[in-house]
């Protein structure tokens, strides 16, 4: 009988392995205002813009906000879905998440969104990682590749940015 604690074989390697070489999902938008008043945009009313009816566990009628040290979405009958645990919080400049909307945190991945100003406001840069934290990491990968420039166009509309 093969420990649980041992290291695998390669004919004894797990389904999820090979998210470590998946490449980080990078997008950035560019919001007319200040690093605070993105921050705040982003993290204080993403009820606001985020698309619930597209990327929700709950759909239309739910909302997503930061709560403490998590991001929370709170169906319309109160039920409630963590997404993600923050790890670390920079305002303005910067937050860190483990990532599990409709999952655990056991396959969890990374999301780092950074602000910086530049030449007509702020940069909001999103880099998604930890593709061997998924459960299926090519296709959450995947998933996401799709899904966070919808995403990240509601919030640069909300901020007043132009979306291409």
């Amino acid at each position: 009988m093969e420990s649980l604690f041992s290291h695998p074989t390669p004919d004894s390697t797990p389904a999820n392995a090979g998210g470590e070489d998946l490449e980080p999902l990078v997008f950035t938008t560019v919001v007319p205002t200040t690093i605070q008043h993105a921050f705040m945009g982003f993290t204080d009313h993403p009820h606001l813009w985020w698309p619930m009816a597209e990327h929700s566990v709950y759909g239309a009628g739910s909302h997503v906000e930061f709560e403490e040290n998590m991001i929370l979405e709170t169906a319309e009958d109160g039920r409630t879905s963590v997404w993600g645990t923050i790890d670390d919080w920079q305002p303005p400049m910067s937050f860190h998440t483990s990532w599990y909307p409709a999952s655990t945190p056991l396959w969890s991945t990374e999301i780092l969104v950074a602000f910086r100003a530049v030449d007509g406001g702020t940069e909001v840069r999103l880099v998604h990682d930890g593709w061997e934290g998924a459960e299926d990491p090519k296709a959450t990968r995947e998933s996401y590749a799709e899904g966070w420039p919808g995403v990240l166009a509601n919030y640069s509309r909300f901020m007043g940015g132009a979306v291409a």
